[in-house]
């Protein structure tokens, strides 16, 4: 049969990503430490870079590589995955963006009761002729206590929720979800859990009172502890932004910063 997709195209227009998004698809996600993995349903987006002179690209082949590579999800294999769908597709470049829930197992402080946390996570990359990159987005929910309402106030100090997202290279090195989380979580006032108890919410509530953190606090201690997690310094490069969704005003409070690794020379 006639292939549409490869008749020659003469309107010269290149187009930098064709594809398919919102395709929901079961994978299965390797987790730090060997445990059994994780079969969330995510959120997919696949596409490639489409040259001038061709009229279409075969969007058949992009759930078709899905499928391939939904078991074992990791850095490397997601990398692979997108390598492959530039070949397959004959593309000089490829891009995908898995977007899935990801859970915790956690012990609330007191009691000890158990529950599972949600915590949204992306894989995006490219794959190109100038190499490839992955970058894997965590966001973490977390407490934050205001240090000025602590601070000026007789009884008691506004906090408030807020989500602290982080976007890490991790086209060399791989860092863990876990790692990430527990970062941030221990950069905050306190962690957010599913299930308390009684004597659970006192010991946060507590636990936030004696640990004021503003959303800039968030940040640079959420910054110093990533870092850490690189071993390779020239591999270290992440963005991280936290939101508090202020209790005391109709707006976001916000603060963001980025680190990238640079030479001397």
């Amino acid at each position: 049969m006639i292939d549409i997709q490869r008749v020659k195209e003469d309107r010269g227009i290149k187009l930098e990503k064709v594809g398919i998004k919102r395709l929901r698809y079961p994978v299965r996600l390797l987790v730090k430490g060997g445990a059994a993995p994780q079969t969330p349903v995510a959120t997919i987006e696949l596409a490639v870079e489409v040259p001038s002179d061709v009229k279409a690209t075969h969007m058949s082949r992009f759930t078709r590589l899905v499928h391939r590579y939904k078991d074992a999800l990791h850095s490397q294999r997601f990398i692979e995955m997108i390598q492959d769908v530039r070949t397959q597709l004959e593309a000089p470049r490829a891009y995908g963006k898995f977007s899935f829930p990801y859970y915790l197992e956690k012990n609330a402080p007191i009691s000890r009761e158990i529950s599972l946390m949600e915590y949204q996570c992306e894989l995006e990359g490219t794959s190109g002729e100038s190499g490839d990159e992955l970058f894997l987005t965590v966001m973490v929910p977390v407490t934050t206590l205001c240090p000025c309402s602590k601070a000026i106030s007789e009884m008691g100090a506004h906090n408030q929720r807020a989500d602290v997202k982080v976007i890490a290279d991790i086209s060399k090195e791989l860092l863990w979800i876990e790692d990430i989380i527990k970062a941030v979580e221990d950069s905050a006032s306190s962690p957010l859990y599913s299930l308390l108890k009684r004597e659970d919410e006192k010991y946060v509530t507590e636990q936030a009172y004696k640990n004021p953190q503003f959303v800039e606090d968030v940040v640079r201690e959420a910054y110093l502890r990533i870092e850490k997690l690189y071993r390779n310094k020239q591999h270290c490069s992440f963005v991280i932004e936290c939101e508090s969704y202020e209790s005391i005003h109709n707006h976001s409070a916000f603060a963001s910063t980025q680190y990238q690794y640079h030479t001397n020379s």
